[in-house]
C-alpha cells in the first residue's frame, strides 16, 4: 500500500472508531447519518493468526447470548456471507466475495483492510429489521466496545447483488450497556484488557485516570507500556511525550474563547473581519469564528495531493494559508457539518493576527503555563525534543515501522503537536477549575453545539456527548502511527487520557473501555 493511501486509511478508520473525521452530515440530522462509515484494502490481518484470535478479547463483551440466526434472504444472506470472508481475515476470498457480490466497493477496499485489521471482525447483536431485500443488523467490533447499526440492501432480481452497505455508530444503551465498576473492579478490568491489547501488540503509550475535585487530584490509575522506540529499546514512561494528532485543537478552541471573552473577536463575526488580507474574500465574508470552531464553515481540509507535495515546505501558518487560500467553499457556511482541519489552521492565524503573538507563544503563555503543562509543545520535527516518542505504523499490515515520513515540518493549531498523559491532566484540571476561562465561557467552550458523527455534538474543539450515561468531553487525534484521548466527565469528576504511539484506534479502544465503565459517583 502507497503511503499516502495508508494515511487515508487510517484516517477512514476513525470512522468506525470515534465517527470519521471525513463523515458528513446535512443539519441537523442525527449523528452518522448516510456515513459511508467503513470503506473497503490489501494485507491479511495479523490478528487472524495471532492469539487474539482465541483470547477473552476476541470475544464480543456483550454476547450474553449467542449470536442470531440471519433470515434465509437474499439480504440476509449477502451480509452472511460477507462477515464470513470480513472476520475470516482471508483478503482473497473477501475480493472475490466483492467481485461477484458488491463490486464497486473494490474501490475502497483497502480501507476495509485496515478497518478488518484494527476491529478483528464484527459479531452480530440483533437483527433489527429483514425484508427481503434489505437487513439492518446491530454488530459489535470484536477487540472494542464500538456498535454499530449496518443496513444491507440488495437488488430484487436474482443474483441479488449489493446495492449498499451503511454503517452507523450507535451509542450503547438499554441492554447493551456495561454495567458500571467501582474504582477498584474498573483498575482490575482495565489492567487485564490493556495486558491482553500489549501481549497482541495492539497498544504501547501511556494510561491515566484520575478523580479531580476542587480540592485536590486523586490518582486511579498510571501506567505506561511498550516501547518508545523500537530501534533502542527505549521504553515509555509517564514523561513520554506523544504526539496528539487533532486533540491540539483543544489548545486553539481555547485561546480562541479567551481572545473572545476579552473582547478582541466576536464568534459571530466572520473571519475576514481579523484577516483583512485573505486571498479568498468571499470565503472570509461568509465563515464566521463560530462556524470554524463547529466545522460548519464548509473550509475543507489541509490533508491530500498538495500536502504531500509540500509537507516540508508548510513550516508556518501562514505557508498553509498561501497554498489553500484561493480555493473556494465546500459547501454554503452552516449548512452542513463536515470536519475541517483548515478551519482551525485559520483560528490560529486569528490567534497570532489579534494576539500579535505568534500562535506557539500564545498557547505556551496563555493555556501551557497557567495549566502548569511543562512537557507539551510543536517544536519542529527536525529537532531534538527529550522524551518525544517514535510513532510507528502497519501500512501493510506485518510489522511497524516508523510514521516519520508521514510528518508535517511541525504541529499546527489544527493539530500534530506532543503532550503527556500527566500535562492533559492538568489540561483538564485548569480547564475545570476555571484558570484558562471564566465559567460562563467554560462552559461555552464544552458544550455541544452540533450533531457530529463523532460521538457526540461538536462544541468549540471538544466533543460533548453521553458515555454509557455519563456526560463526558474532550477531544481525540489519530493519523498514523499516533493516537490520543482526552475524555473530561464533570459529573463523577473522572479524567481519562490515552496516548499511543501507534496507530489508531490503539488509544481510542482503550479510553472508550475505560470510560464506558467508570463509577457514576
Amino acid at each position: 500500500m502507497k503511503l499516502k493511501n495508508y494515511s487515508l486509511a487510517v484516517a477512514a478508520l476513525v470512522t468506525f472508531i470515534t465517527g470519521s473525521c471525513f463523515a458528513q452530515s446535512q443539519l441537523p440530522q442525527p449523528p452518522f447519518a448516510q456515513s459511508s462509515l467503513m470503506q473497503p484494502q490489501l494485507a491479511q490481518s495479523p490478528l487472524a493468526q495471532s492469539p487474539l484470535a482465541q483470547s477473552s478479547l476476541a470475544q464480543s463483551s456483550v454476547a450474553q447470548s449467542e449470536s442470531p440466526q440471519l433470515p434465509d434472504t437474499p439480504a440476509g444472506n449477502q451480509a452472511k456471507g460477507w462477515l464470513e470472508v470480513f472476520n475470516s481475515g482471508n483478503v482473497e476470498k473477501r475480493r472475490e466475495f466483492l467481485q461477484k457480490n458488491y463490486p464497486s466497493r473494490l474501490e475502497r477496499f483497502d480501507r476495509e483492510t485496515e478497518m478488518r485489521r484494527r476491529t478483528g471482525g464484527f459479531d452480530v447483536m440483533k437483527v433489527e429489521e429483514s425484508t427481503p431485500t434489505k437487513i439492518v443488523l446491530l454488530i459489535q467490533e470484536h477487540i472494542g466496545d464500538q456498535i454499530a447499526r449496518w443496513t444491507v440492501e440488495v437488488e430484487p432480481a436474482q443474483p441479488n447483488v449489493v446495492k449498499s452497505f451503511q454503517f452507523q455508530v450507535v451509542p450503547r444503551t438499554g441492554e447493551y450497556s456495561f454495567p458500571h465498576l467501582s474504582e477498584s473492579e474498573l483498575v482490575t478490568a482495565m489492567r487485564k484488557r490493556i495486558d491482553e491489547l500489549v501481549a497482541v501488540d495492539l497498544f504501547a503509550g501511556a494510561v491515566l485516570v484520575a478523580k479531580i475535585s476542587k480540592m485536590d487530584n486523586k490518582t486511579v490509575f498510571a501506567q505506561a507500556y511498550g516501547l518508545a522506540d523500537r530501534e533502542k529499546k527505549t521504553p515509555n514512561t509517564l514523561k513520554t511525550r506523544f504526539r496528539l494528532g487533532s486533540m491540539n485543537k483543544m489548545f486553539t478552541a481555547v485561546a480562541t474563547l479567551q481572545l473572545v471573552q476579552n473582547g478582541k473577536l466576536d464568534l459571530k463575526a466572520p473571519f475576514g473581519n481579523y484577516l483583512t488580507d485573505y486571498p479568498n474574500k468571499d470565503v472570509a465574508s461568509k465563515v464566521t469564528i463560530e462556524q470554524m470552531l463547529t466545522h460548519t464553515g464548509g473550509t475543507g481540509d489541509i490533508f491530500g495531493p498538495e500536502f504531500e507535495k509540500n509537507r516540508l515546505e508548510l513550516k508556518t501558518l501562514q505557508d498553509y494559508v498561501k497554498l489553500y487560500g484561493n480555493r473556494g467553499l465546500e459547501f454554503e457556511p452552516g449548512s452542513q457539518w463536515k470536519y475541517s482541519n483548515y478551519g482551525f489552521l485559520l483560528l490560529g492565524v486569528i490567534v497570532e493576527k489579534v494576539s500579535g503573538q505568534s500562535y506557539y507563544d500564545y498557547v505556551r503563555d496563555h493555556i501551557f503555563k497557567p495549566a502548569g503543562m511543562t512537557a507539551t509543545g510543536s517544536e519542529p520535527e527536525d529537532r531534538v525534543v527529550a522524551d518525544r516518542s517514535v510513532g510507528y505504523m502497519q501500512p501493510e499490515g506485518t510489522s511497524w515501522e516508523p510514521n516519520t515520513e508521514t510528518l508535517p515540518y511541525r504541529g499546527t493549531s489544527a493539530g500534530g503537536g506532543y503532550s503527556t498523559v500527566e500535562d492533559l491532566l492538568k489540561f483538564a484540571t485548569a480547564l475545570q477549575t476555571n484558570k484558562l476561562l471564566k465559567p460562563q465561557y467554560t462552559e461555552m467552550l464544552t458544550t455541544g453545539k452540533v450533531d457530529s458523527p463523532l460521538g457526540g455534538k461538536y462544541a468549540y474543539g471538544f466533543i460533548d456527548g453521553m458515555v454509557n450515561g455519563t456526560r463526558c468531553f474532550g477531544h481525540g487525534g489519530g493519523a498514523p502511527g499516533m493516537n490520543g484521548e482526552l475524555k473530561i466527565c464533570p459529573g463523577p469528576g473522572y479524567v481519562v487520557a490515552v496516548l499511543a504511539n501507534l496507530d489508531p484506534a490503539a488509544a481510542t479502544r482503550v479510553a472508550d473501555f475505560i470510560t464506558n465503565r467508570l463509577p457514576i459517583k
